[in-house]
């Protein structure tokens, strides 16, 4: 979905961007995916070539009537633009990355990182990953990377990222300072395959209901989530809450496979049709992990494709609830064409349609920016609540557009959800998104607050402590020694959001993100009404 989109309509859950700050080092994360990707084999193709091929596979797999002679003699994007947005060519590197995200496993070493202070800090090591087995923990702190130093140089975010990338089998030379000491350690760690479950986090939200965060749709989703329920029933779970916002898609085979976790035998899941694609059902088989205890499903505006599909089968079929607000409306699917020199073409070949017959497609809005127009409906429709008004006013002062002037279209698209539950902005200003885009919050947990409380703490303690007054003054004290100009009145308006983030980053630190996921979740306004209605 459109970058534009995420940035204006979400601000409200910005605080999640922080976490981009530290990745899984030999694999860049795509995001706004927003497909549901079948996978065709490699096609013989140059790069003269190129552009004749990729008409010739728009007139013989695209969705609709498309006139490709008029095609003839434009660039491949400018081609792609005459389609819808969601056709897209990608490079080789951007193929190959979208391949390694969906794909759940990449060559590196495992670990995440984040700047602090120019210093490169270990904040996560993937359990039995390279670098977990060469002994590199959290919290130390890498000078240099084989022989280029990488810390106290303010190396762009690209140069950092590929020092770790390599063939599986190849080494790669660490030199780092463990935590509580000024003595250097040099480490050598042998690249290999990394695979990252694409669940989230996965947990016992009270002693009945478990809690599971899918992100992406990947080639192990189904298999992944097979296991995270196998130890949540093993645990006492007899309901469950499936948290599928900002999930922009991924396979479209991983979402008919989920969805067939929680049904029975024989039940259309979806089914898809295009121009040159007779239609085709997909049904359960019966096998599912969890296919009778109570289930809510959570989706906001950029649920979207692969996630559509799980929840409007669910919604269709009566099998669970869905809370939250209506999800982005992406009912196409895209089949992926690759050419020999490693890019491929992403296009639409069908649309595909719930259960009972539904098409969640939204119209392709032309002439201003969709997220505008987006915004504007939800507001209508009362989806946000809390001072949006200057949240309003900020991005018409941007873009030279008045919001409220424009008809709001009739065509609705997306899934509607059971449980409607507002974005509340509360809190969300513009002085809390400025710390928030310069890692101020970030800094201050790795700086102050890992000093202060340690993992033990919060592991016995996630539940029931929370950060109060004196480390909100701490906080402040911080911001004036980094010479962050303070808005007060505004500084205090987001108080309440401050310390829940404080909190859920310093959880996430020592526990994962399923430590971030069990601390936002306390005050999460849509897990509330899922818990309610599941009783």
């Amino acid at each position: 979905m459109k970058k534009n989109t995420r940035k204006n309509i979400l601000i409200a859950i910005s605080y999640s961007l922080i976490l981009i700050a530290g990745m899984y080092l030999g694999i860049k994360f795509i995001k706004d995916q927003g497909f549901g990707v079948i996978r065709r084999p490699q096609l013989a193709s140059n790069s003269d070539e190129k552009l004749e091929e990729i008409l010739h596979i728009i007139n013989k797999n695209y969705v609709d009537d498309i006139n490709t002679d008029s095609l003839q003699n434009l660039p491949i994007d400018s081609v792609l633009h005459q389609l819808d947005p969601h056709s897209v060519y990608l490079p080789p590197t951007d193929a190959q990355d979208m391949t390694d995200n969906l794909e759940g496993n990449f060559e590196g070493v495992g670990i995440e990182y984040y700047m602090l202070n120019d210093t490169m800090m270990v904040t996560g090591v993937v359990k039995d990953g390279p670098a977990y087995q060469a002994g590199i923990k959290l919290g130390d702190k890498i000078l240099a990377i084989d022989t280029t130093t990488v810390s106290g140089r303010n190396l762009p975010k690209e140069q950092l990222t590929g020092r770790f990338r390599g063939k599986a089998g190849s080494g790669v030379g660490v030199t780092l300072l463990r935590s509580g000491t000024q003595v250097q350690s040099r480490l050598m760690v042998t690249r290999g395959k990394v695979n990252i479950s694409s669940i989230d986090a996965s947990y016992m939200i009270n002693p009945e209901t478990g809690y599971v965060r899918i992100s992406k749709f990947g080639a192990n989703t189904d298999s992944d989530f097979a296991i995270a329920a196998a130890n949540l029933k093993a645990k006492g779970m007899r309901k469950l809450i499936l948290d599928l916002r900002d999930n922009g898609g991924g396979y479209f085979s991983a979402a008919t496979g989920l969805a067939d976790q929680f049904l029975p035998e024989n039940k259309l899941i979806v089914y898809t049709q295009g121009k040159h694609e007779p239609r085709t059902d997909y049904y359960s088989t019966g096998t599912g992990a969890f296919q009778n205890g109570k289930l809510a499903i959570l989706i906001n505006e950029n649920t979207a494709s692969a996630s559509e599909i799980v929840a409007g089968a669910i919604q269709d079929l009566g099998r669970g609830i869905i809370v939250g607000r209506r999800s982005f409306g992406k009912g196409l699917v895209q089949e992926q064409f690759a050419f020999g020199d490693g890019s491929a073409l992403n296009l639409t070949i069908a649309r595909y349609y719930t259960p009972s017959g539904r098409s969640i497609q939204k119209s392709y809005k032309k002439g201003y920016d969709a997220y505008k127009h987006e915004l504007d409906e939800r507001m209508i429709d009362g989806e946000l609540t809390g001072d949006h008004t200057s949240f309003q006013d900020s991005i018409e002062k941007s873009e030279g557009v008045n919001l409220q002037q424009h008809k709001r279209a009739k065509t609705v698209g997306g899934i509607q959800p059971d449980i409607f539950v507002k974005l509340d902005t509360t809190g969300y200003n513009k002085f809390y998104a400025s710390l928030v885009s310069k890692k101020v919050l970030s800094d201050y947990v790795f700086n102050v607050l890992t000093s202060r409380y340690n993992a033990s703490f919060v592991e016995q303690n996630i539940n029931y402590f929370n950060l109060g007054d004196n480390d909100f003054k701490d906080f402040i004290g911080y911001l004036q020694r980094k010479n962050v100009t303070i808005d007060r009145m505004q500084l205090y308006g987001s108080k309440p959001v401050i310390l829940n983030d404080l909190k859920a980053l310093l959880c996430r630190y020592y526990l994962g993100d399923v430590g971030y996921y069990r601390s936002i979740n306390q005050t999460d306004n849509a897990v509330k009404q899922a818990l309610a209605n599941l009783q």
